[in-house]
């Protein structure tokens, strides 16, 4: 997409061959099951060519592209739900690039609740998974959640939500999948997303919970060299409001990739069990010591290093918050930051 005008494809019909490529450029694809159909070649094209007896719906059904190809990016049932969804959207977006009225959804909150809640999301141990949505939905406000591509690439999750009325574009990742690890397909889908937000100037909110990148055979040869940095190049070039929430696991280059202070990130915070460090206790402890007292090694290398404390004594966090307030820190946060003026040199 050009980055000038939010620019929506609703596929309520087939899309074939080279009209598939206006619907690809643009910013946001929805799809009608059963009814929407993408393809560059149909089946009968492609029983010719390579023998494969395939269905429409397979080859380019509104469920393959927003699950396996990550090319569309909502699926609905109906038409009238899609259209629906077209109008949720536009309403967080604004009207181009250079539009300054942003108007504000509700009344500003004068006093912040302070949501005790919160506190309890995170499993004591480290190795139980949660859903990020459950804080997401929390930090925001009421009934303001627009999550996009929620069926491809779960592991990182990607949507518009309201803070104090204005629109923010939310990144986090997801320990419910993969761990929250990033792999090819989370670090393309939340690069072109920052990227979105950063061109219609979106201020950004990023949850870490990040154990590393997905590591494996298959990752490498997909390229998740390559894919992993068009996050991190996306981070470090926007310009917009960017604060980072550490919520629970920050470990190694994924710990970077994800909005760090590194990053230029304005405001950089983590809750009070947070984990950060080149990777974990555990695993660190048995290259270091190589089975010598593993879990006592493990234990000695949390505290010295892993502690959230280390972190913002090196100016790498600005500050560690009680989990209750956070919303209220966000608020006041981003309503300072509604003037910040940032310019690159290219």
């Amino acid at each position: 997409a050009s980055g000038v005008i939010p620019q929506i494809s609703l596929i309520l019909g087939p899309c074939a061959g080279g009209a598939v490529y206006s619907p690809a450029i643009t910013d946001f694809i929805f799809m009608v099951r059963h009814t929407s159909h993408m393809f560059i070649t149909g089946p009968s094209v492609v029983k010719a060519v390579s023998n494969e007896t395939v269905t429409q719906e397979q080859l380019g059904g509104a469920d393959m592209h927003t699950k396996i190809s990550g090319v569309a990016h909502k699926a609905f049932d109906t038409e009238i739900e899609l259209l629906h969804a077209a109008r949720q959207l536009i309403d967080y977006l604004p009207l181009h690039n250079k539009d300054t009225n942003i108007v504000r959804k509700r009344e500003r909150e004068k006093n912040v609740k302070e949501d005790h809640a919160l506190r309890y999301l995170i499993p004591e141990d480290s190795n139980i998974s949660y859903n990020m949505t459950d804080i997401i939905i929390r930090l925001i406000d009421p009934l303001s959640w627009f999550e996009i591509m929620e069926n491809h690439a779960p592991n990182i999750i990607c949507g518009f939500g309201r803070i104090d009325g204005f629109t923010v574009a939310i990144i986090g990742n997801n320990p419910k999948h993969l761990a929250g690890c990033l792999d090819v397909d989370a670090s393309v889908k939340a690069a072109r997303f920052v990227r979105f937000a950063d061109a219609f100037s979106i201020p950004l909110l990023t949850l870490v919970d990040v154990p590393g990148f997905l590591p494996g055979l298959n990752q490498e040869k997909s390229g998740i060299i390559r894919h992993g940095a068009k996050l991190l190049y996306a981070y470090a070039e926007a310009t917009v409001p960017k604060i980072t929430v550490i919520t629970r696991k920050a470990y190694g280059g994924a710990y970077d990739v994800m909005c760090s202070k590194h990053l230029k990130g304005d405001y950089n915070y983590a809750w009070p069990g947070a984990e950060m460090a080149v990777m974990g206790a555990t695993g660190a402890a048995e290259i270091i010591f190589r089975g010598e007292n593993i879990e006592e090694k493990a234990k000695e290398y949390s505290e010295r290093f892993t502690n959230p404390l280390v972190a913002a004594e090196r100016g790498f966090i600005d500050d560690i918050l009680d989990p209750a307030i956070t919303r209220s820190r966000l608020c006041s946060d981003f309503e300072i930051l509604r003037s910040k003026k940032s310019e690159r040199p290219w």
